[in-house]
């Protein structure tokens, strides 16, 4: 024992010196660390409040788009993100499982909800490692009723976590205008939204808002403290967008596509109606469209033809030749020129109007009505002259984009380097432009010469605020022609619907003068243009009332299925879609209807017994027609009879006391042709509807009582047929050589 004890005595000795230096260095750490605050230079308050602080993230929403009137257009809604908890460890009752217990039944149950296959979603669930899974698009964007049926089948280890889904509440409604915006991961697993066309694209970055945060005090498992401090940093929503559009006139505008998409099975159809007092663009649509939520149909339709594709406009193009031409004082509407064919040299190429053959010796007034490509490459070539007329396509602004608040806009593109170009580009063949600066050209026709910029966007507005951000206002980008000068070219225009041989008689509104000019575009093929009825692009861009202009409807329709062989029923499936949008817009922007202008009398004088050459006289004075039969000096009859109310535009047939010969009465209607046989004693047959086409007596011969007056009728529709029919027998004795000529409406 007492050996021992020396032993004892060392080892008690070293354990004492070991503990004291290890206490001897615990206290040496613990002031450091009290007069310090660090630890191996980290601050120790730092890294406690990184333990026991959480930040949390405000999510900021994306702001609205809206119509006009403030009726949405574009909203972000809830929507649920699909997550699989496949770690066991959550799961501390084996009674209440939380973790996915049996992947082949919920693989099987979730098939029935989600857009994936069974056997992708076993394998997804089946992942080794793996805490939790996800289901990529198809798990994303989760309604709230698919949330609640999954939700139904309580399946171990399904969860949602909140989201946010773009919504489109009109579905395919403007749908090229206002585009769409698309999810996007990030790098660090999160998702952000970002406007791939249309309104969301342009204006992203006013839409996106700025995310807030929340930083708080919790517990080593996460929970807030009760008396924690939290700090939060507001969420910044993002701006809304108020368009120009008009959710109604839009709604008449889609539903008149849809007609005639389904009736007529069109390759293209673009349609724009638009302010031309502010250049407020209305309503604006094409066919094919997609549906912004679904996406369905944009690999059909991709581009905006109205403002990222240029063509060839066909005949709409001369009504911006015409004035032009009124402008500079050329264009004489009473002169006569040659039409059928016409070559700007010698060496040029024959242009030719679109029936192959002309007319004949025409009025340029009736040239405008007939849509005659000779009138209008005279016009350019002879009238104006090549260099002014360039200047006008500048001032029209077909050399530049209109700047719309739209991406991706396109320019026209003028080829105007040989003379035939030039021609060509006067009645719209060769040169390419787009619908949009063919609206913002036509506002200078209906705003008494001043063209102003066409806008899609009215407002920007604070989503937190309500305080307007920017507003868009009337903007005139410049003035090429007087008010006097649209004012004319709007009253040659309202003649090419109302006249008999104009092109546009199926563009008549009951109630309302319209004015405007058809087109039948070429449509460029491998060796040249196509061929065929069904290979043109047929289009119409008018204004109304024709007077004092409220709006301006632009229609075209690429390459319709038609039945017959003459282009004018082209017109058929454009005013299809002209027709009731301008008439439904009109009305419900409550326009009131034209006021037809009447005679200054309403009941017609006693004419008998006055010199023929007093009468006819008495009665241009006042507005009115007189049709002379015979070459005596004094009136022995009158139709209609004195005491008559007289109708706007009725003639009034002067019978005298020498020998009656017979007047020309082509274009006249029934009405007055009655007259002519009632006053003269004539036995009428008349064959059709319509207006006369062709009578039995030739004119300024003698009419006898008694005999036969033959009068045969047509509607113009069956008189642009006949045309059409001469037309093709024309092109057949020509042959090969009508294969290269310039035929447009």
């Amino acid at each position: 024992m007492n050996k021992k004890q020396p032993y004892m005595n060392a080892g008690a000795a070293i354990l004492f010196v070991i503990f004291g230096l290890l206490f001897f260095v615990l206290l040496v750490r613990y002031f450091t660390i009290q007069i310090s605050g660090e630890v191996h230079g980290q601050p120790l308050a730092a890294k406690a409040q990184q333990k026991y602080s959480r930040e949390g993230t405000l999510q900021a929403a994306r702001g609205n788009i809206l119509d006009r009137n403030g009726e949405v257009v574009a909203e972000d809604t809830a929507a649920y993100k699909l997550v699989a908890i496949l770690d066991k460890s959550m799961t501390t009752d084996k009674k209440k499982p939380r973790h996915v217990k049996d992947p082949e039944k919920t693989a099987r149950e979730l098939a029935k909800y989600i857009k994936m296959d069974e056997s992708e979603i076993y394998s997804i669930l089946t992942k080794k490692g793996r805490f939790q899974v996800e289901f990529g698009k198809a798990g994303r964007d989760i309604t709230h009723e698919t949330k609640k049926k999954i939700e139904s089948l309580k399946l171990p280890g399904i969860v949602f976590t909140r989201d946010a889904k773009r919504f489109y509440p009109n579905g395919i409604f403007a749908s090229h205008v206002v585009g769409y915006a698309d999810r996007i991961e990030q790098e660090n697993s999160t998702y952000k939204t970002e406007g791939k066309m249309g309104i969301e694209k342009a204006f992203n970055e006013e839409l996106t808002g700025t995310n807030g945060k929340i930083n708080y005090e919790s517990d080593l498992w996460g929970y807030i403290l009760p008396d924690g401090k939290e700090k939060v940093t507001p969420a910044r929503n993002g701006d809304d967008i108020y368009l120009t559009i008009d959710k109604k006139i839009q709604t008449f505008l889609e539903d008149a596509m849809d007609k005639a998409a389904a009736q007529y099975k069109p390759k293209k159809i673009i349609a724009i109606v638009a302010d031309p007092k502010t250049g407020d663009i209305l309503a604006m649509g094409q066919r094919p469209s997609f549906h912004p939520t679904s996406k369905q149909g944009i690999k059909d339709s991709w581009h905006n033809e109205a403002i990222e594709t240029s063509f060839e406009p066909g005949s709409t193009m001369k009504i911006f030749t015409l004035a032009a031409a009124v402008q500079e004082g050329v264009f004489n509407p009473d002169e006569v020129y040659q039409s059928g064919s016409y070559r700007v040299t010698e060496r040029s190429q024959a242009i030719h109007d679109h029936n192959g053959y002309g007319w004949g010796p025409i009025t340029y007034l009736e040239g405008v009505q007939r849509s005659s490509n000779v009138a209008f490459a005279k016009i350019a070539n002879e009238k104006l002259g090549f260099e002014k007329f360039r200047e006008y396509l500048s001032k029209f602004g077909f050399d530049k984009p209109t700047g719309i608040e739209l991406p991706d806009e396109t320019s026209g593109k003028i080829r105007y380097t040989y003379p035939i170009e030039k021609i060509t580009t006067a009645y719209g063949q060769g040169t390419a432009i787009t619908p949009i600066q063919q609206i913002q050209a036509a506002t200078a026709i209906a705003n008494d010469g001043k063209m102003v910029r066409p806008h899609v966007v009215k407002k920007i507005v604070n989503h937190d605020t309500g305080e307007t951000v920017k507003e868009t206002g009337v903007e005139v980008v410049s003035q090429p022609i007087s008010a006097e000068t649209a004012k004319t070219v709007r009253d040659y225009l309202e003649t090419v619907v109302t006249a008999p041989k104009g092109t546009g008689g199926r563009y008549q509104i009951e109630g309302y003068s319209v004015a405007g000019k058809t087109g039948t575009a070429n449509i460029p093929g491998p060796g040249g243009y196509l061929k065929g009825v069904n290979n043109y692009l047929y289009s119409f861009l008018g204004m109304a009332p024709a007077d004092d202009p409220k709006l301006i409807v632009y229609v075209a329709v690429q390459q319709p299925e038609l039945e017959g062989a003459d282009t004018n029923i082209g017109a058929i499936p454009v005013s299809a879609i002209f027709n009731p949008i301008m008439k439904n817009s009109l009305h419900y922007l409550n326009i009131q209807p034209s006021v037809v202008e009447k005679t200054s009398i309403n009941k017609l004088d006693k004419l008998t017994g006055l010199n023929v050459t007093e009468a006819v006289k008495t009665l241009t004075n006042k507005g009115i027609e007189a049709v002379v039969l015979g070459n005596g000096t004094e009136v022995t009859g009158q139709l209609p009879k004195a005491g008559t109310n007289l109708l706007e535009g009725e003639k009034v047939i002067l019978k005298t006391n020498g020998e009656l010969t017979a007047p020309d009465m082509t274009g006249w209607s029934l009405r007055d042709v009655m007259k002519v046989s009632n006053i003269a004693q004539l036995k009428l047959n008349a064959k059709g509807k319509g207006y006369v086409v062709q009578q039995n007596i030739k004119p300024k011969a003698l009419l006898n009582k008694g005999d036969f007056l033959i009068v045969d009728m047509k509607t113009p529709e069956e008189q642009w047929d006949a045309e059409a029919t001469v037309q093709e027998q024309a092109g057949n004795a020509e042959g090969q050589k009508n294969e290269d000529e310039v035929m447009q409406d």
